[in-house]
């Protein structure tokens, strides 16, 4: 079973250049964790500071040790001040997958 993570979470835009680095530690650190598959976060062309997140993990134990890692203690430390807001995330259990 693989668990897909999706959803967003909305950053003022104005401050999306100065929080980038913050957004690229946290998807350099999460990628190199045991059981991700896949992670990636996307602004929505249509809707500026509209995050589009989508992770992948190989099982909801993987997901749970990346909430307990020192990057995303950090990460969360940084949503006050780059005003993050808005986090709407759906974990979902998948049993196969095929190509469109």
């Amino acid at each position: 079973m693989t668990l897909i993570i999706a959803g967003t979470v909305r950053v003022p835009p104005q401050n999306l250049e100065t929080f980038r680095p913050h957004m690229l530690a946290m998807l350099s650190a999460s990628r190199a964790e045991d059981g991700c598959l896949e992670y990636s976060y996307a602004e929505d062309v249509a809707e500026p500071g509209l995050i589009r997140v989508f992770e992948a993990w190989r099982d909801q134990a993987c997901l749970d040790a990346h909430f307990q890692t020192p990057h995303m203690a950090t990460w969360r430390s940084h949503w006050l001040q780059f005003g993050v807001s808005d986090r709407r995330l759906f974990a979902y259990e998948t049993a196969t997958e095929r190509a469109l």
